[in-house]
């Protein structure tokens, strides 16, 4: 197993960051096996999903209307709704594992790994990428 961490600015606002550039160069240099992507934060996940034809866009509105930042949440330290961040995890895993075939991720046409942020309290997070040879 050979792993790596990378570290990611998120900045100020709720993002969702292609990762998929990184996650190719840390594997091309492997044959066959299994890319393991890890968030090791309590308020970002990750996901599978098409990005720069509005998707990426599309998930931050369906996660404010399915956790909005207001005022309802108990976890209260941080910015106002900040306790909504700490609930997306169970939503957005914080880990996700893709196939590496000839040294290249083995993706769809239209996927990217990408880092969902929604803490606009951390600006600057850690990926951890592990590759596991087949």
């Amino acid at each position: 197993m050979r792993s790596e961490t990378i570290t990611v600015r998120t900045g100020s606002e709720a993002r969702v960051q292609d990762l998929t550039p990184e996650c190719g160069a840390f594997v091309s240099a492997e044959r066959d096996g299994l890319l393991n992507v890890f968030v090791p934060h309590a308020t970002a996940g990750l996901a599978l999903i098409e990005t720069g034809a509005g998707s990426d866009d599309d998930l931050l509105a369906a996660i404010d209307e399915l956790l909005p930042r207001d005022g309802r949440w108990q976890h209260r330290h941080g910015s106002p709704g900040h306790g909504r961040d700490h609930v997306l995890p169970a939503f957005i895993a914080p880990s996700i594992t893709v196939p590496v075939i000839g040294g290249r991720l083995a993706l769809g046409t239209w996927q990217s790994i990408c880092l969902v942020d929604t803490n606009v309290d951390n600006a600057e997070r850690e990926v951890r990428l592990s590759f596991i040879a087949g």
